[in-house]
């Protein structure tokens, strides 16, 4: 049982990385620029610091909006551009208003 689903782990993986190595890897950027945001989010709760953890949320929301059409994935791109758009609208209210 555990070796089953450690192939089908590894598969999963090896699946996305090889069917789009370029996306794979602007996947990996968001995943972990929208980690380290919510990371600073969560620590400074109390007292929000938007203007070190939204920069994090926007790359990782572009780079995950570019990946998921690459892969050609409708509403993973509905999602992201949604966020892209929230991220680039805050980004703007936080250093350029």
């Amino acid at each position: 049982m555990k070796i089953n689903l450690l192939t089908r782990v590894t598969n999963f993986w090896r699946e996305g990385y090889v069917s789009d190595p370029f996306a794979f890897y602007m996947e990996m950027v968001s995943a972990i620029s929208v980690i380290i945001g919510s990371s600073i989010l969560t620590y400074t709760v109390l007292a929000p610091r938007p203007d070190i953890f939204v920069p994090f949320y926007f790359v990782g929301s572009s780079t995950g909006l570019w990946a998921a059409i690459l892969r050609k994935t409708p509403w993973v791109t509905v999602l992201t551009s949604w966020f892209t758009i929230m991220n680039s609208i805050a980004l703007y209210q936080l250093f350029l208003s």
